[in-house]
């Protein structure tokens, strides 16, 4: 059986997540960033940049350039519907089974009225949207972020959400479907998915990786920040403590504290 492998390989990502490196519980509580692999992480946002600037950038921005905007929001409904089931049995991992309810329920209507997902009647049925992955699951299971890393061909994560990214290549439903018409289809669909939002977005992207001082700690600051308040929506405790005042143990302001910068990065090193 093919799941036995992946099962194998989803059991060593577990391992490799217990034996990396670990932040101190006090930097880890005041969100500061924990980056001991910066040297090779830099190594890697080379490479990627390199990738990005004459490979997938151009590609991306030629695919929304010759297909029209309708067609590329249906294979982006496309991949989004494909990603269902594997989201809901993160949702069932997570204990929360009314979003499992409506990944299930999103997947069943997209999948047949919807044309095998190309369209999206479920938003128009006011179902709500899901959106979740294995590295919500590791995060509600209580799993710390663990180091920055940069992965190749990937870009900016986690150790919790590398691990995250690994297993959701094989907890797909679908992929253990026996009549599948293509191996790997969640992950081609993740990659339109990918070059959609590159090229949608390519003014903001490549004033981040092309015209920032450095590019690097830019784009780690940017998917820290994103990561840590998508992850702390269902927290509310958590959610407010990312708008504490950087300051406010100090008991005083900053226009006070002549030693504080008001326009210092509270997350930078």
């Amino acid at each position: 059986m093919r799941f036995v492998p992946k099962l194998v390989l989803a059991l060593a990502a577990f391992s490799a997540l217990a034996a990396c490196a670990t932040q101190p519980p006090e930097e880890a509580a005041r969100g500061e960033i924990f980056d001991p692999y910066e040297n090779t992480n830099r190594a890697i946002h080379r490479f990627n940049l390199g990738v990005d600037r004459y490979l997938f950038g151009p590609a991306s921005k030629g695919y929304v350039s010759v297909f029209p905007e309708p067609i590329v929001t249906s294979f982006n409904h496309f991949a989004e519907n494909i990603s269902l089931p594997g989201q809901a049995v993160d949702y069932l991992l997570q204990g929360k089974p009314k979003e499992m309810g409506y990944a299930l329920l999103r997947f069943a209507v997209n999948s047949t009225v919807g044309i095998a997902g190309l369209s999206d009647p479920a938003s128009d049925l006011k179902i709500p949207q899901v959106d979740t992955d294995f590295g919500e699951t590791l995060h509600v299971w209580g799993f710390g972020e663990g180091a920055y890393v940069e992965l190749p061909l990937y870009g900016p994560s986690t150790t919790r959400d590398a691990i995250g990214v690994v297993v959701n290549l094989f907890t797909n439903p679908i992929d253990l479907a026996p009549t599948r018409p293509v191996d790997n289809l969640g992950l081609y669909t993740e990659l339109v998915r990918r070059m959609s939002d590159r090229g949608r977005y390519s003014q903001t992207v490549d004033s981040i990786l092309y015209e920032s001082a450095d590019s690097y700690a830019q784009a780690r600051l940017i998917y820290l920040q994103n990561r840590r308040f998508e992850l702390a929506r269902d927290d509310e405790e958590s959610y407010l403590g990312l708008y504490t005042d950087p300051y406010a143990e100090t008991g005083s302001g900053a226009a006070d504290d002549p030693y504080l910068d008001p326009y210092e990065d509270p997350y930078a090193e």
